[in-house]
């Protein structure tokens, strides 16, 4: 047996030219090294190395096999996760139910991870997505670059969105974010104000990048949503998008 802070980090991607890692991993000493005594009815220890080159930690906080999840545990996690439960308040149950509990929140994530990925099974990403928007009966529509293949924006909304967006339609915000998922790509959400001043979701794209092009391809996507050719909406952008967007004009003649 030894320190879990024994031996070196080794790089598992090499094909990076630069890489910023943290690792517990300090080459430390400390060895025991046990065997069972003749006729099995104990063991013997012998202490190889019994001195740390690093100082002790005070809690088992962040220590990963202390904080690894119980099978009752790893349920829990599962069945939350199906319910689009937020990872932070999955955490705060966990520690809720057991005071003992010293799981870190990218244990968590990383959990959340390996069963997402089981559930994925041999499907990419991207595959799953498109098999999801098929199931769940969502109105999508997707492109590619005609050189790679690779899909380079999607469009999704809900049915039942479609019917708020053709019943409330005189407005209309759109706005984009960016840097808030993993692949750092643009997401555009278009939203609609009912009768009562209430916000609905009206559509989302995932987009390659910020130009006109995105844009026009998606607002044309959008206008097909429409059933009536009579309901195009007045459409209100944030400012720093106005500059991008003056394909409206094109788009909503």
């Amino acid at each position: 047996m030894g320190c879990e802070r024994s031996g070196k980090y080794k790089k598992y991607r090499t094909n990076l030219e630069v890489t910023i890692t943290d690792t517990r991993k300090c080459d430390c000493p400390f060895r025991l090294r046990g065997k069972p005594t003749k006729g099995a009815e104990g063991w013997v220890l012998k202490v190889v190395y019994g001195l740390h080159n690093h100082e002790l930690a005070n809690t088992l906080v962040g220590h990963p096999y202390a904080g690894r999840l119980r099978p009752n545990e790893h349920a829990l996690v599962v069945a939350m996760t199906k319910s689009r439960v937020k990872p932070k308040n999955i955490l705060l149950t966990l520690k809720e139910k057991n005071e003992d509990n010293v799981t870190t929140l990218k244990q968590l994530y990383n959990t959340r991870y390996t069963y997402k990925r089981s559930v994925r099974g041999s499907r990419t990403e991207m595959q799953q997505l498109m098999m999801l928007l098929e199931r769940d009966k969502y109105i999508h529509w997707h492109r590619v670059h005609e050189s790679s293949r690779v899909v380079s924006d999607v469009f999704w909304t809900h049915p039942d969105s479609l019917k708020l967006l053709n019943a409330f339609s005189n407005v209309l915000l759109m706005d984009t974010t960016y840097k808030t998922n993993k692949y750092r790509l643009p997401l555009l959400e278009v939203v609609g104000v009912t009768s009562i001043g209430l916000t609905f979701s009206a559509a989302f794209v995932l987009m390659a990048t910020k130009r006109q092009n995105n844009f026009i391809w998606a607002l044309q996507r959008l206008r097909g949503l429409f059933l009536r050719q009579d309901v195009y909406p007045t459409v209100i952008v944030s400012d720093r998008d106005l500059a991008l967007m003056n394909a409206i004009e094109v788009v909503f003649p």
